[in-house]
């Protein structure tokens, strides 16, 4: 009967002495206001506030490393930057909802602050995009460094790549800086996506009456013997065309570096113009018949 009233004697004095010591230690803080409009922050919330934000930390740092555990150290650290944008954003939550535990009025917050998100995301829309296509190009590997790329007509070579720009050397030596949501919402040409081979070609139009077989020959061999040109795949010539004022070639070769290409295209103009010259082939200037009508314009005397 004693063990059964000391145990009721324990039981009482861990509730009332040491857990309410507890309890009055964790809700001792700065009240204001009464009622439901009143505000509580107590002990107990900040400490509720610390292990939530200790808590999503873990959370955040452990679902950044199973996302970029098979990318490069330079890929990585660029995706981690986005962490913290994502890591900012999950501490405000974890802030209103420990505002919302104290008695705070979040709803009145949120709406005062509605037309200024609204007002920020409109005005940063290209921004989340350009990050958001960033996120994709290094995940997927869509694009690398030495890719040569074409964007609205300029060829350019890519040396970085940053999560919201891309930034590529022109063939002047001009930088050109290319936002990454147009990777995405616009045609863009890689010209080195597969492989670096790439095709290209030379035309030339010449006189009517031309020896097409002599043609040929002239513009296989200067390909041939242009620096820079692959053996294999071999290059070959095409007839493309009757046109108005020429028969129309094509010489069609491979290179490796499509970033120098125009420097071997006009070497090769300049080979097959001292070849065609050697051997009488003409490249005329366009034609135009131009036929002339006159009328007789009959007088009338208004005299009579």
């Amino acid at each position: 009967m004693m063990i059964q009233e000391d145990g009721i004697e324990l039981k009482e004095i861990i509730q009332k002495d040491i857990w309410g010591s507890i309890k009055e230690f964790l809700n001792w803080g700065l009240h204001f206001g009464e009622g439901d409009n009143s505000i509580h922050i107590t002990i107990g919330h900040l400490l509720l506030l610390a292990t939530a934000m200790i808590i999503t930390g873990l959370v955040l740092k452990w679902f950044r490393l199973l996302l970029t555990r098979k990318l490069e150290q330079d890929d990585k650290m660029k995706f981690i930057s986005i962490f913290k944008f994502i890591k900012y954003l999950a501490y405000v939550v974890v802030i209103l909802l420990t505002m919302s535990a104290a008695g705070i009025n979040v709803t009145v917050i949120l709406t005062a602050s509605a037309a200024l998100f609204v007002g920020l995301g409109l005005a940063l829309q290209e921004l989340f995009q350009d990050i958001i296509a960033g996120i994709f190009i290094i995940v997927d590997k869509t694009l690398h460094v030495g890719d040569i790329v074409e964007v609205d007509g300029k060829v350019g070579k890519v040396f970085e790549i940053k999560l919201r720009t891309t930034r590529a050397i022109t063939r002047d030596d001009k930088v050109i800086i290319i936002p990454n949501h147009k990777f995405i919402s616009d045609i863009v040409y890689n010209y080195t996506q597969n492989h670096k081979t790439t095709r290209e070609r030379v035309a030339v139009g010449v006189a009517y009456g031309s020896n097409v077989d002599l043609v040929t020959k002239l513009m296989l061999k200067a390909a041939e013997e242009q620096k820079g040109v692959l053996k294999n795949p071999k290059p070959f010539v095409l007839f493309e065309d009757f046109g108005d004022s020429a028969l129309l070639f094509s010489v069609n070769f491979y290179i490796n570096d499509s970033f120098s290409d125009p420097k071997i295209k006009s070497a090769m103009r300049y080979s097959i113009d001292t070849k065609f010259r050697a051997n009488n082939v003409t490249i005329p200037f366009p034609q135009r018949d131009v036929h002339l009508f006159q009328h007789n314009v009959q007088k009338v005397d208004k005299t009579k």
